[in-house]
């Protein structure tokens, strides 16, 4: 495994701070961030100075039930080329569902989102692997993700699920000690169990970032320090086998560079400390590799192709949970309906901040009223492609409903649109949305 040392996630917020950090071997940046052809100055700069960058995808989904999309695939792998990466990094979660498989409507999450520990899942999960493995020219690994819930009826622990995933595929591991800590106290998960049953021969390299607690839910926010749960976490892995690299993230509410550095002395120092702990001391609490589950008719190891009825059962699944977190149908049977509500909220505040990101004039325009207005939005119309159609889509329905109620403010609003828009087939909603566009340039001209 290449060794890649300590890094930090670059962000184009960060990216002075970044290139101005002494000790940092190598960087990740979020692929659907960047364009093969059009790379930051600043990711240039590092690429100049020898600093390794490492594409990490958040959209691909392999855990949906849908094979992987072949353009988002060959895009991610134009970006590792572009940027002479030594590897790729994906989640194992699913991110979309719905569709023909389901005979329903296609639904976007705009989040990572936990894959039922069944052997079902697990078939799809593989399969979706050896399919972005060959279409990638450098090896993959994948991340365990943060959840705020739990799938019923989970027939494998997070570390066997993770250590058939890497029998049967070979693929490679991004441990997230974060989203370990995450699921510890959200779930209940033990870490060192978790630690103790997955390959550590497999690690590609480590996450390490913090969080905040609220109302007994620990939210994976990437906007606070890292805490002491989780270098302690970080310090059991790193016990057990030295990481080839680790790597600290942060996403928004951006330190100050001195506490960036400061943060990576302190991953550094708890590695090396793991590292020197004397002959027979214990890091923790360390659970005996739990017994292989009997598979099921469709489980255990495998190469065979995935039927079609395992990939419709866990895209029904998947379909009706998101179906529940986004566009407001009841819960499935055995979830806890209030972490669903609170995973709701979540996904909803996620997608007003992300659309507020790509689309700042949405605030600008409409000022204060900006929130609880998408807020209510989203409550009932889930997203139906990415955040920039979403942001649209938010545009559109405000303009339907005649609002804002402010002429300025909606003429500026209907400019937006039009100006980003584009053609539209002439359907109900386009009817409308010009008959609006119609009577606002009615009422400018008067």
């Amino acid at each position: 495994m290449r060794e890649l040392g300590t890094g930090i996630g670059w962000r184009p917020e960060i990216a002075d701070a970044v290139e101005g950090l002494a000790g940092v071997d190598w960087v990740e940046v979020v692929a659907e961030n960047i364009c093969a052809g059009h790379l930051p100055d600043s990711l240039l700069r590092l690429r100049e100075r020898g600093v390794t960058v490492v594409p990490h995808g958040v959209s691909l989904g392999l855990g949906g039930a849908d094979r992987p999309d072949e353009g988002r695939l060959a895009e991610l792998a134009a970006k590792a080329t572009a940027l002479g990466a030594p590897l790729v990094t994906e989640h194992i979660a699913f991110v979309r569902a719905g569709g023909p498989l389901t005979a329903s409507p296609a639904l976007e999450a705009g989040h990572l989102l936990p894959v039922p520990r069944t052997w079902d899942a697990l078939d799809v999960l593989c399969e979706n692997v050896r399919i972005a493995q060959e279409a990638l020219p450098v090896p993959l690994a994948l991340e365990n993700i943060a959840a705020l819930f739990t799938w019923p009826g989970e027939e494998l622990s997070e570390g066997r699920f993770l250590a058939e995933l890497v029998e049967r595929t070979g693929v490679r591991l991004l441990i997230d000690v974060a989203n370990l800590h995450t699921n510890h106290v959200n779930r209940g998960e033990d870490p060192a169990k978790a630690l103790a049953e997955l390959p550590v021969e497999a690690i590609a390299y480590v996450h390490v970032a913090g969080g905040v607690e609220r109302d007994g839910v620990w939210h994976d926010s990437h906007a606070h320090p890292v805490p002491p749960a989780v270098l302690d976490i970080l310090s059991d892995l790193a016990s057990r086998a030295t990481p080839p690299g680790v790597l600290l993230e942060r996403d928004d509410d951006f330190p100050p560079a001195e506490e960036l550095a400061a943060e990576l002395a302190a991953i550094r120092a708890t590695v090396r400390g793991a590292a020197i702990r004397p002959a027979g001391a214990e890091p923790g609490p360390v659970a005996a590799p739990a017994p292989a589950p009997e598979a099921g008719p469709v489980g255990g190891p495998g190469t065979r192709a995935v039927d079609a009825g395992v990939r419709q059962r866990v895209g029904i699944a998947q379909a009706a949970l998101l179906s529940a977190l986004v566009a407001g149908t009841p819960a499935p049977e055995g979830f806890d309906r209030a972490r669903l509500r609170v995973q709701t909220r979540a996904l909803a505040a996620k997608r007003a901040g992300v659309v507020a990101r790509v689309a700042p004039e949405l605030p600008g325009i409409l000022g204060g009223g900006y929130r609880p207005a998408f807020l209510a939005y989203a409550a009932s119309r889930p997203m139906r492609g990415g955040y920039r159609r979403d942001a649209l889509d938010f545009a559109e329905h405000l303009l339907i409903a005649g609002r804002p109620e402010d002429p300025v403010a909606r003429r500026r609003l209907t400019a937006w649109w039009q100006e980003r828009a584009g053609a539209r087939p002439p359907g109900r909603t386009g009817r409308l949305v010009r008959a609006a566009r119609a009577a606002l340039v009615g009422r400018r001209a008067a």
